[in-house]
């Protein structure tokens, strides 16, 4: 679980500082948000939006920053978030588990992957015309 969080927690990343930064700078469990990334404040609210929009509510990033004092904020490696989000989402899977009927797999809408821009982009033009097309009188 967490090398997939550590994926989508870079993608992230590199949609905030763009490529061209982090392709100089390998981001691992160890890489600090401060000292190697050197993300300011505007930086950590875009990733609380990122993160809330895949993850949902449960994970709030500005919330568990509140939890901790200055230095250790500033001490923060992106493994201390990946492991946050990894037990954020672990309970909200068991939770879920537990509440679901006898044989029902379904997991929680705040699990599954919210679609791309690029595929809700390409599904657009294909209901447009879809709904532009003039109903046949049968």
């Amino acid at each position: 679980m967490a090398p997939d969080i550590l994926a989508e927690i870079t993608s992230m990343l590199v949609e905030i500082v763009g490529d061209e930064y982090l392709l100089a700078e390998e981001v691992t469990m160890e890489t600090t948000f401060n000292q190697d990334l050197a993300l300011e404040s505007v930086e950590f609210v875009a990733l609380a939006e990122l993160l809330h929009h895949r993850y949902g509510s449960d994970v709030d990033l500005m919330g568990f920053l509140a939890e901790k004092d200055m230095d250790a904020i500033l001490a923060m490696s992106v493994g201390e978030l990946v492991t946050h989000i990894g037990r954020i989402t672990h309970a909200s899977l068991s939770r879920a588990a537990a509440a679901a009927p006898a044989g029902s797999a379904r997991p929680p809408a705040s699990a599954a992957s919210p679609p791309s821009a690029a595929s809700a982009a390409s599904a657009a033009p294909a209901l447009s015309a879809a709904q532009a097309a003039p109903a046949s009188a049968g």
